[in-house]
This record gives C-alpha cells, structure tokens and sequence, in this order.
C-alpha cells in the first residue's frame, strides 16, 4: 500500500529534528544575528489599530510583488479602545497593555498600500464582517495569481477550532490608491488530524495555523507550509536520544520538556489551483526544544532551501532558552535532511535588554526582514514600556551557506517590492 506521499508523487521522508544539543548553542546578543535596539520614540502607523503579523503580497515562488507601482501588505489588525471602560484603569487612563494583550480575540484581516514599499495608508478590511467562518481571522499568505489581479488569501480561520482556509478576491488600482474586491467565500481547506498533527483534543494549547503556499522550485509542485505540534496527547511525548542530541555531561536530564512538540507541517496539493491538499508527515519537530514554530516561509537561494520560522522564549522546554525571534534550517532539498543555521537555529533574535521589542519577522528572498514592534521599555530598569502595534525597522540579513549576518538596518515598515505587475 502507498504512502500519502508515494501518492503524489513524493518521495517518502522523515522528519528533520532541532535538538537539545542544537538549542544549547543559542547565544543571544551574538550582533551577528541580534536585531538592532528599537528607540522609544518610534513612529505608530495609526492610532487607531494594532497591527501585528505583516503578510506582504507575494507570488507563488516567494517575491513580493507590486501591482501597477503599489506595494500591498496585509496585516493582523485590531480595534484600538482608548474610550473602552473595560480599558480604563482606576483612575480613568487607557491601559493600553491591557488592550493590546486582548487583540488576539478580535484578530481581522486588513490591507495596506503605498507607492514608496513605506509609509503605508491603510486600505480596510479584506473580507467583510461575517464572511469569515470564524470569529478569528489569523495569519497566513496573500497570493497574486495572475495579471488580473486575481488574489487567494490563504489564512487560519480560529474558534471554534483552527482550519486552514483560504478565500479569492481581487486587487484593484486607481492612480489615487488600492482596493481589494470579491473576498466573499471562504473555501476549508484542512484541520489537524490526530495522527501527523496534533489537535485541540489531544492538547488544549495546540497550535494549528500560518498557511504558507509556495512552488517548488525543483519539481514545480504546489505546497504548503504551516505551523503544526506532533500528533499525541500532551505529555505523552518521549523526549530520546535523537530529540536530545549530542549534549555535553550533566545535559542530560530533559525534565519536562515533552510537553514542548513544536512541527514545521507541509502539506501537498492534489489540484493546480489550491483547493485540494494532502497534509504529508513534518517537515521538522522541535519536541523536547520548543512549542512553537510560528509562521514557517522558504527563502530558495543557491539551489538550498532556507526555512525560517518564530518562536518565544516562554515556549522553549526546560533546560534550553533562546531569545524571540527568527530560527532557520538549511537543506539541499525540499523534504531535507535540515541542519540548523549557525549552529544553533538562531538567525535574528531580540537584545537581552529588549526581550520583547519585536515579533513575527518575515525573511524575504531580497535579505530584508520585517516585523512588528510588541512592546519597548521607556526606563533604564525596564519596568515602564511602551506598547507598539505597529511596523519595526526593517533588518537587512545575508545568507551564506549555513550562516547569516545582519547587515543593515532601514526604515520602519520598509518592505519594497521585488517585481511589479502591470494588471490587464
């Protein structure tokens, strides 16, 4: 009997693993992959909205992409309720940390436009209330089909639940600005399974989302990468050798970090047009390392595969610790084997003094990653903060073979465009 990736045309494969030994390596404040300190005094894109996770418009082979000279971005946005009683501390002031620590629960989908890839005017929301299945719109992919401006938005659609789902629309340029049409039906695409991936039944604080199309570069397939935990009940995972690694005396002990079982997922379109998949086994597990792998996206550079994906240090297992930011692994072909970047994973992490400056950065083909900035500190001592919700500075990042450098930094919310379509 044929494997689901015998099925397609896939050669069967194991996961690749992050281990403990790997994880261990991590050093934070190495400037060779620390992101550069975020000023107090950054500029907010609206006092109006949070916005977090940043999903530029791209194609299928991963380069951003303008239409008729206007860069879009889409983002995870949310309300600002500075007048919200709920919001107001006891003596009337808008706590705003407690606003933001609440975005994740009302989570839409907006866009964004600009002519110069910076200084973003917001163009509203994608899809409008009530089309969405869900009462969350959380983060995934944009995708510009063709020179019609036909746009799939692929996205996780949360609670009840978490389904990958995916919804066309179309982009519309005016020379005074964007606007995005259609977006009215929303098309489930697949949920965890319990065998490959884990779901909330087998572990409330599963994770299941972060859509992320691409085609292969080699054998021109459809796929999909996501965020997934390896199939199980909590705390039923063992955490062995091959998870642990080659550790040093007295790293041993694990304690307990089997509750740690983060995936990088991929799955495999049956269809040209993305509307039929098969989930095939992970790419890559972090159990016994971390609990997230956040957003996972390739970068395709020199005949590699460079995957690149976010996690916390609140998620990493007993006994490793990293800093928030990016991680990346490296392989000579799309199913691996992958070999962490620079040692470690670690490729752009948060200074020490600035733990939580930054979030969820997108590594694109051009070097440059983005992000938001979560919250920066207004004091020596760290205690007062100021709260973000909105585009950090764009990093400049090389890729050597299995090293990266930081390079460069520019300016807030730069994301220029790699290619530009003209619509018809």
């Amino acid at each position: 009997m044929k494997t689901n990736t015998e099925k397609f045309g896939v050669t069967p494969h194991q996961p690749s693993l992050w281990t403990r030994a790997d994880a261990l390596k991590v050093r934070a404040d190495d400037p060779t992959t620390t992101q550069p300190l975020v000023r107090a005094d950054f500029p907010v894109l609206s006092d109006d909205v949070f916005i977090w996770d940043t999903m530029p418009l791209r194609d299928l082979d991963g380069n951003v992409t303008s239409v008729d000279g206007w860069s879009v971005i889409f983002t995870l946005t949310a309300d600002r309720h500075p007048n919200d009683p709920q919001y107001l501390d006891e003596d009337g002031n808008y706590d705003i940390l407690r606003d933001w620590n609440d975005r994740h629960g009302r989570a839409k989908m907006y866009y964004w436009f600009s002519r110069t890839g910076k200084n973003w005017e917001l163009g509203g929301r994608v899809m409008a209330e009530g089309v969405s299945p869900t009462a969350r719109e959380w983060a995934g992919t944009p995708i510009l089909l063709n020179d019609r401006g036909e746009v799939d938005l692929y996205y996780t659609a949360v609670t009840p639940g978490a389904t990958i789902v995916k919804v066309r629309g179309r982009v519309v340029t005016t020379e005074h600005g964007v606007s995005m049409v259609g977006f009215e039906k929303v098309k489930p695409l697949f949920e965890a399974d319990g065998n490959m991936y884990q779901t909330e039944a087998q572990n409330a604080f599963w994770g299941f989302r972060d859509p992320w199309p691409f085609r292969d570069p080699n054998d021109g397939k459809l796929y999909m990468l996501f965020e997934g935990n390896v199939a199980g009940e909590r705390g039923s995972h063992k955490v062995g050798e091959a998870e642990i690694g080659d550790v040093p005396p007295g790293y041993e002990d694990v304690g307990n970090s089997r509750f740690q079982t983060a995936c990088v997922g991929i799955a495999v379109a049956r269809d040209a047009d993305g509307d039929d998949w098969e989930m095939l086994p992970p790419l890559l597990t972090a159990v016994g390392v971390n609990d997230q792998t956040e957003r996972p996206h390739f970068v395709f550079q020199d005949g590699k595969y460079y995957l690149f994906t976010i996690s916390h240090t609140f998620t990493y297992g007993d006994g490793v610790t990293g800093p928030d930011g990016v991680y990346g692994f490296v392989a000579d072909s799309l199913f691996g084997p992958y070999v962490p970047l620079n040692g470690s994973g670690l490729v752009l992490g948060n200074p020490s003094s600035q733990p939580f400056q930054t979030y969820s950065h997108y590594v694109m083909p051009n070097g440059l990653v983005t992000s938001f900035i979560d919250s920066v500190p207004t004091d020596e001592t760290g205690t007062q903060i100021r709260v973000g919700g909105t585009e950090a500075p764009t990093v400049g990042m090389k890729i050597k073979g299995q090293q990266t450098f930081v390079v460069a930094e520019y300016d807030y919310g730069y994301i220029p465009p790699m290619l530009d379509v003209t619509l018809k």
